[in-house]
């Protein structure tokens, strides 16, 4: 399982398309967004450079365990290498778990990225605020990366890529990715895993706490995640 890891995460960062659109976008946005809306404080009270750090980092991340993980199981599933993984002794929790860990270790150039522009902006945090808002977004992509694999199993290799874009998104547009949720709109927004997901950077403002809640939600949406990854690769084993 150790080698199917480190080849999927070499095979990641030797996608240019990776480096792209889940690294160099989110930080060119990041850069624009503290441009336009200045230096004034959000609604929510967080300054401007610091909610779009955290913004930009969870969107590339998003995107990272999303794009990657569903349009490669997907096209592996065409091309037969998971039905020759399957004559193999390596189990198919194995095979979901690698793909899961691997997905989220290529999370972390998304986060630092924006983290070292963000800090290069201003962002005023200590060691331990970085630390913890680092080990907080790179842990809450877990959750992500089992929602890629659950859409790897679950559509053909032509539909992937449109049905990753609209869930990757909505759930970004209502996930206060690209503006602050507040509101009648942030009582639907907590059934939302990138709200939640952003939720999490919280602890970073002056009088608050981490956010258990949204760690909550999160594990939940894990659990659902995953339990769906394992019940579509079942399901895809049977009809091989």
């Amino acid at each position: 399982m150790n080698t199917l890891i480190q080849l999927e995460i070499l095979r990641t960062f030797r996608n240019k398309r990776y480096l792209m659109f889940t690294v160099l976008y989110p930080a060119l946005l990041y850069v624009f967004f503290i441009n336009a809306y200045g230096s004034s404080p959000l609604a929510n009270g967080m300054q401007v450079k610091t909610y779009f750090m955290v913004s930009m980092a969870t969107f590339g991340a998003v995107g990272a365990v999303l794009t990657g993980s569903a349009q490669r199981i997907s096209l592996e599933r065409k091309s037969g290498w998971v039905r020759q993984l399957r004559l193999t002794a390596l189990p198919g929790r194995a095979y979901t778990i690698a793909k899961i860990a691997s997905c989220a270790v290529t999370t972390l150039p998304a986060i630092v990225v924006v983290f070292v522009i963000g800090a290069i902006e201003g962002v005023s945090l200590s060691a331990a605020e970085w630390l913890g808002l680092a080990l907080a977004l790179w842990l809450g992509s877990f959750v992500f990366a089992a929602l890629g694999v659950a859409l790897g199993y679950a559509a053909q290799p032509d539909a992937v890529q449109p049905i990753v874009m609209i869930v990757y998104m909505l759930m970004a547009l209502l996930g206060g990715t690209w503006f602050p949720v507040g509101g009648s709109l942030e009582k639907f927004a907590r059934f939302n895993p990138v709200y939640l997901y952003n939720q999490l950077a919280t602890f970073v403002q002056p009088g608050h706490s981490f956010d258990l809640g949204a760690v909550a939600g999160l594990g939940a949406f894990l659990v659902v995640f995953v339990a769906a990854a394992a019940h579509l690769y079942r399901k895809d084993t049977k009809q091989a």
